[in-house]
């Protein structure tokens, strides 16, 4: 049997109301998913930081400009994460509109 290692997306919070939801990235292209639509607060190449930091600015479609929502992304860099793999968690507002249009956009890019 042939092991396959895709990068996976998923919303990680209840599809209803709330103030905060969460969309996760798990997998090698993690990182290279978010470089095409997270634009930070301060320029800077987010496939570079350190594992387990905190970093604020926008989800961005690269194909229209369209802002979807202003964000915190956390990177967590394998194999220091519980997948052993990258991991990069979104945190948006909540609700099932946002966080669908953003995991939209995420499987768009990869």
């Amino acid at each position: 049997m042939k092991m396959v290692f895709d990068t996976i997306a998923a919303i990680s919070t209840f599809p209803g109301e709330a103030g905060i939801g969460i969309v996760r990235l798990s997998g090698d292209d993690a990182l290279e998913i978010i470089s095409k639509i997270f634009k930070p607060y301060k320029s800077k190449d987010i496939k570079k930081v350190k594992s387990h930091t905190l970093h604020y600015g926008h989800i961005v479609d690269p194909e229209t400009e369209e802002v979807y929502d202003e964000v915190l992304v956390s990177i967590m860099k394998k194999p220091n994460t519980y997948t052993r793999e990258d991991i990069v968690e979104i945190n948006c507002h909540g609700g099932i509109v946002v966080t669908s249009k953003i995991l939209e956009l995420v499987l768009k890019q990869g």
